[in-house]
């Protein structure tokens, strides 16, 4: 036991000299952690546990430090700890964060979540902005916290454990609104009954909110490599004719049109998706797909409608969405006279 405490005291020691280090290598090492993903997806589970590892560190902090200190009798100081903590937020923001700009949709709500998270990796970086105005606001701080843990778990699911996207939603949903629970019983007053009463009412409208708001949260491992909506596809060689962007009315209804989608998903992940057919912003047909993760060019799969409105002039898209209903993205094209 003396020789683990000889060796980590130093360590310990440079790390309290230089406690800014630490911020600096869950930066580096968010971003570094991605890189290797895009260039080596075999990494991918590898480092997507790495980041829950930390995550466990961070939520049993306590706990552990206390250990620490019992079993080889290693303090940590105060400030280690909050920089320790500074660098699992940046480590995993800037981790997730390269995932959602590549899957957002940006010409709809998602735009708006993925500006929050990387408003969040911002101020995580912002010494002034973490510590002075973040961190001494306790409602603030569990909001940063749960939403960091909330993007970590909805990118790392998947990669580890090939959970389909519905199933890593719920989950990293209902594991913020855990975390939550502490940081609101504290902020609650009142007697006991009503203080549990108000606690399970605003747990549950938070959890209410985000399964509301899931069409604004893209899927963090699924994106469209390639999309068209053609009039012909190679079924032997999977390939997509000519993408259009209009057609005649005529020759919609006389030859019918595909929506072809080649969408990258994790190795082993296996997941249903839609095509949802619109025409002025009224759903017409949902046709369902099955995808199978692993192929680096995307999965490539395609719907047919064949049978149209009489009044199909206008505006219509495909959008491509999860069982959940999180948008991958979206085809457009206008039907015209």
């Amino acid at each position: 036991m003396p020789s683990w405490k000889n060796r980590l005291q130093p360590l310990i020691a440079l790390a309290s000299r230089h406690p800014r280090l630490l911020a600096l290598f869950g930066f580096v090492s968010g971003l570094a952690s991605f890189l290797l993903v895009e260039r080596k997806e075999s990494l991918a589970s590898l480092i997507a546990l790495v980041m829950l590892v930390s995550w466990v560190w961070l939520l049993l902090e306590n706990l552990l430090t206390r250990s620490l200190s019992r079993w080889l009798g290693l303090e940590l100081p105060p400030p280690l700890l909050r920089y320790a903590t500074q660098m699992i937020h940046q480590e995993s923001l800037f981790f997730v964060l390269p995932f959602f700009f590549i899957t957002t949709t940006w010409n709809s709500g998602q735009a708006a979540f993925t500006s929050l998270l990387g408003l969040a990796a911002l101020v995580s970086i912002v010494d002034p902005l973490y510590y002075r105005w973040l961190a001494p606001r306790r409602l603030a701080f569990m909001a940063f916290h749960c939403l960091t843990l909330f993007a970590v778990l909805l990118t790392t699911l998947p990669l580890i454990y090939q959970l389909a996207t519905p199933q890593s939603y719920r989950l990293a949903l209902g594991s913020a609104v855990l975390l939550a629970f502490p940081s609101l019983l504290g902020t609650l007053r009142g007697q006991n009954g009503r203080r549990w009463l108000a606690l399970l009412g605003l747990l549950a409208a938070l959890g209410g909110a985000g399964w509301w708001a899931r069409a604004w949260v893209p899927p963090a491992t699924l994106w469209l490599n390639a999309a068209a909506v053609t009039l012909e596809v190679d079924g032997r060689n999977r390939e997509a004719g000519a993408s259009l962007k209009r057609i005649s009315l005529a020759q919609l209804q006389a030859r019918g049109l595909y929506a072809y989608t080649a969408i990258h998903a994790p190795r082993g992940l296996n997941e249903r998706i839609y095509h949802v057919w619109q025409h002025a912003g009224r759903e017409v047909d949902r046709i369902p797909l099955e995808i199978h993760g692993g192929r680096q060019e995307g999965y490539r799969a395609w719907s047919r409608k064949q049978r149209f409105p009489a009044n199909a002039l206008g505006r219509w898209e495909v959008r491509v969405q999860t069982e959940a209903g999180q948008l991958i993205g979206v085809l457009r094209f206008r039907v015209v006279e």
